[in-house]
């Protein structure tokens, strides 16, 4: 089972991408720890069971093969507050989500906070370059 932290585990075209969001979060005073990047099949099963057939919260709503973490293009984060995770989202720690989201949109990132279709994901990150889920099924890759 793989779950990986590392930049070096996305797609080369995300890796300055990511990096940069990390930068520039710390630039706006925010530390940004990535918590998942590269995520194989059998760890997606293991996730999208949580809160469904095992305990825990629901994390996910992609199964295994639909995650684009199983494809290295995308990534989660959490800011940290005195080096403490912000997971909050209300008040003030929706104020930093809301702001670590902005700067990632500037630089090209789709971010899951936006979803409007009852999924978001204030952590998740993705570039998809404009590809589809099939089209990474079927091998390609964004340049």
């Amino acid at each position: 089972m793989i779950t990986s932290r590392k930049i070096e585990d996305l797609a080369d075209v995300l890796q300055p991408i990511a990096t940069e969001l990390v930068a520039v979060c710390k630039a706006n005073t925010i530390d940004l720890l990535i918590t998942c990047t590269l995520r194989d099949g059998e760890a997606q099963t293991a996730l999208y069971a949580q809160g469904r057939t095992k305990p825990g919260k629901i994390v996910t709503w992609a199964k295994a093969g639909e995650s684009l973490h199983e494809y290295a293009v995308a990534f989660d984060v959490v800011p940290l507050r005195n080096g403490k995770p912000v997971w909050g989202t209300k008040g003030e720690d929706l104020k930093i989500w809301q702001l670590v989201g902005t700067l990632g949109k500037e630089l090209g990132l789709e971010w899951a906070g936006d979803w409007s279709n009852g999924k978001r994901e204030f952590p998740h990150f993705q570039y998809t370059g404009g590809l589809t889920l099939a089209d990474f099924k079927a091998g390609k890759m964004p340049q």
